[in-house]
């Protein structure tokens, strides 16, 4: 699953060679066996000569041992990354890196072709979530992973990992067609039930002269389980409506609670649109255009599991009972009812039309001098979510609501960079230097309605909104200033600057325009890359990096009963310095790493519980310091036994603890939330011949918290971060030249856990494809 870089492939070659040389036609024909040999083409960090550690996955790899129905599938068994995927078609899905969990979407960077697929507006597993729904999975050619901020060439968000899809360009005329089809069975608490999802899939693609363009359609029909559930404190008391149906259980922190229903029940309609074109001006010289467009249409419902006098029952302002046992404590002046929109906030209708362009011009002469101008714009078109404030039943067919926009949030950048290359390739000196621009721009305001479901917005309810812009020039210099030594020397200048906040509420009002904010820092790279012998290369990586606040971190507000505060619209850039010492064995078909890396963060940007008028609110704050210290291990061996047999995977351990924090220190010395002590993946693939390949895999992942205090114990509930262990299997079969067909199971093993909200349980997939 993994990529060999190609500052090795040298030694591999002579090895290659010596075997052959030394060797007849039996050697000659093992050689054949090359699928470790070939290795694909290079990677962006090898391609671009950026000193990170490097995992890949290509096209082959992802259609023989990964059930793909969302882009994001395809990283499933990179090391040490999940990308918190809920249910098929989900737009919520930010990836997490060794040091980083859910929450931190903007310590990450996901590019397709140069185009930034991570909305830097937020840092959140919300609307922080990549916009994987721009690239078609047939798309992808190779994906790759880079970890630490220790290139020049990216920003402060590097400062857990940057991803680099690479989408393909036809050679001739091609064209695939593909249909998809999931079920999963899904049984938790008084849920019990089957959700299918169906996906379609055409591309059509050619190369005439020096013209080559790309066509793609993508539909997905999906249902997911329910996201969220409704809960009420259980006590022993009998007072309250008497109920049957709720489920006894305990929330995160230990507190018996009962689970009255299920809600955020999404059904996704999805299609995505694609143009690529590239047009070769001259055989050194590219102009790429990329154009999408990205439709989704979700509605989402709930049910309530309550039966009250032989009827469903919501439990609208009520106190219920059941058994003896009562949302409702006589020791308590207020007892716990069902709020009349438990259910009815779960109830959604949401809309959004995104558009996505980038244009690039890139030289390729292997000269002295190459360079490129890059730029694109993603921009929300359409984003409308309807949501009732009534109480159910009757909320779902109308009454009064909310409307949440956010048409006109965007997000651009350019780039100009050149290489200089004194010496030519493989010249003592690569130097590589650029100017970079970018800005984001939220808009969301929240209207009230007559009627959420048609009706038009009447009074404004609340808005937030903001910009922030970076301008940043870089230099980057790989010195081979021995044999067998690599020094890469960089810094990034950035100037960046938040702009135009707004925050608004209706009630309890607020009305104020946020001060600007700034910051100018520099962040030195440096990394040393020994080969210590023909298979063996150590390097070792030292970077600083600025991660500055997204519009949303600063611009939120927090509601406590009456109050209404806007926590910290002046939130400093985080100041991460992180270190990695990797050792990379290489051999004729297999290849090991082991990597002891650490990070120290200054002035972390991490949600936390405060006290606002009296009341514990969550928001996001700085942190003094948070340090993290981990050891990674990542192998691959191919023709394991026997001929044909992959094995590869991957295991991590962190110890990621809060060191400083002076507003709340009793989360000094606990876990940061969201990241794991473990994660680890095996994937075993068989390919006996060239028509078959079966996979099995294993993810795992430990236990988290999601409090920066720890105090949340218990994991196997909702709103819990439980570990889990899983199990995939895939079986892939060539039929003929043109028709390919596969079966596989995700979560073979029917494991049932949470990461904040239920994951999906054991799912089908029966795909069949059709390419000419």
């Amino acid at each position: 699953m993994t990529h060999i870089r190609t500052r090795l492939l040298p030694v591999s070659a002579a090895l290659i060679s010596a075997f052959a040389g030394s060797a007849g036609a039996q050697q000659a024909a093992e050689q054949t066996l090359a699928p470790v040999v070939i290795r694909e083409a290079p990677s962006v960090a090898e391609k671009n000569q950026l000193p990170a550690t490097t995992e890949s996955v290509t096209r082959a790899q992802i259609n023989d041992t990964v059930n793909v129905l969302n882009t994001e599938d395809a990283f499933k068994y990179l090391p040490n990354v999940l990308i918190r995927k809920r249910h098929i078609g989900d737009t919520q899905s930010p990836m997490t890196t060794r040091t980083s969990g859910v929450g931190a979407s903007a310590r990450s960077l996901i590019y397709a072709d140069g185009m930034l697929l991570t909305p830097l507006i937020a840092n959140d597993n919300n609307f922080g979530g990549p916009k994987f729904g721009m690239v078609t999975p047939e798309e992808i050619e190779r994906i790759d992973v880079m970890y630490g901020p220790f290139s020049a060439a990216y920003a402060g968000n590097s400062i857990g990992a940057v991803a680099e899809i690479t989408t393909r360009m036809p050679k001739a005329f091609e064209a695939t067609a593909r249909v998809a089809q999931n079920w999963q069975s899904f049984s938790q608490y008084n849920t019990s039930d089957v959700y299918a999802s169906q996906q379609v899939t055409a591309l059509l693609g050619n190369k005439v002269g020096d013209l080559s363009f790309w066509l793609s359609a993508n539909h997905l029909d999906s249902h997911s389980q329910p996201l969220t559930y409704v809960t009420v404190p259980r006590r022993p008391n009998g007072a309250g409506t008497a109920v049957s149906g709720a489920v006894a259980d305990a929330n995160r922190n230990g507190n018996l609670t009962f689970v009255i229903g299920e809600t955020g029940i999404e059904r996704h309609l999805q299609d995505n649109y694609k143009i690529k074109v590239a047009y070769d001006i001259s055989p050194t010289l590219r102009a790429t255009y990329t154009g999408g467009a990205f439709l989704n249409n979700t509605t989402s419902t709930v049910r309530s599991y309550l039966n009250s006098a032989g009827a469903t029952f919501f439990g609208n302002g009520t106190v219920i009972n059941q058994g003896g046992f009562s949302s409702a404590n006589a020791a308590l002046t207020a007892n716990a009812t069902v709020a009349a929109n438990a259910f009815s906030s779960g109830v959604y209708k949401f809309r959004e039309d995104h558009t996505m362009h980038s244009f690039s011009l890139k030289s390729d002469t292997k000269g002295p001098w190459d360079w490129e101008f890059a730029a694109m714009r993603y921009e929300y078109g359409k984003s409308e979510r309807r949501t009732p404030t009534g109480a159910m039943p009757a909320a779902v067919i109308g009454g009064a609501g909310t409307i949440q926009e956010m048409k006109g949030t965007a997000w651009g950048s350019a780039d100009l960079k050149a290489t200089w290359r004194p010496q030519g390739m493989g010249g003592a000196h690569q130097v590589s230097f650029g100017a970079h621009y970018d800005r984001a721009i939220l808009d969301q305001p929240l209207w009230n309605t007559a009627d959420w479901v048609t009706g038009g917005t009447t009074t404004l309810n609340s808005d937030a909104r903001g910009k922030t812009e970076t301008r940043a020039v870089w230099v980057q210099d790989v010195w081979k200033f021995a044999p067998k030594w690599k020094a890469t020397i960089g810094a990034r200048f950035e100037s960046w600057r938040a702009f135009d906040g707004r925050n608004f509420q209706a009630a309890p009002a607020l009305n104020v325009s946020q001060p600007g904010l700034s910051s100018s820092p520099v962040s030195p790279k440096l990394s040393l890359a020994w080969e210590a012998a023909p298979d063996w290369i150590v390097t070792g990586s030292l970077g600083r990096a600025y991660r500055f606040p997204t519009v949303k971190e600063l611009y939120q507000s927090v509601t406590t009963g009456a109050t209404l505060s806007s926590p910290n619209p002046n939130l400093l850039p985080e100041n991460a310095l992180s270190h990695e010492l990797a050792f990379e064995h290489l051999w004729r078909d297999g290849r090991f790493r082991v990597s002891v890396f650490g990070e120290s963060i200054a002035n972390a940007l991490i949600s936390q519980t405060a006290l606002l008028s009296g009341a514990s609110v969550s928001f996001v704050q700085n942190i003094d310091q948070v340090r993290s210290k981990g050891i990674e291990a990542v192998f691959q061996q191919d023709n394991v036994l026997v001929r044909g047999l992959e094995l590869s995977g991957s295991v991590t351990y962190v110890d990621a603890r809060v060191v400083r924090d002076l507003v709340y220190p009793t989360a000094v010395g606990k876990y940061v939330p969201q990241v794991p002590n473990w994660r680890a993946t095996a994937v075993a693939t068989y390919r006996p011949n060239d028509q078959l390949a079966a996979t099995l895999a294993v993810r795992y992942q430990g236990r988290m918290f999601g409090s920066i205090e720890n105090w949340d114990g218990y994991g196997n509930t909702y709103q819990g971060f439980e570990g889990f262990f899983v199990a995939d299997a895939r079986l892939r079969y060539k039929v003929d030249k043109n028709w390919t067909a596969a079966v596989g199971i995700d979560n073979l093993n029917n494991h049932k856990y949470f990461l904040f909200h239920p994951f999906p349980q054991r799912s089908l997939t029966a795909e069949l494809k059709y390419t000419y």
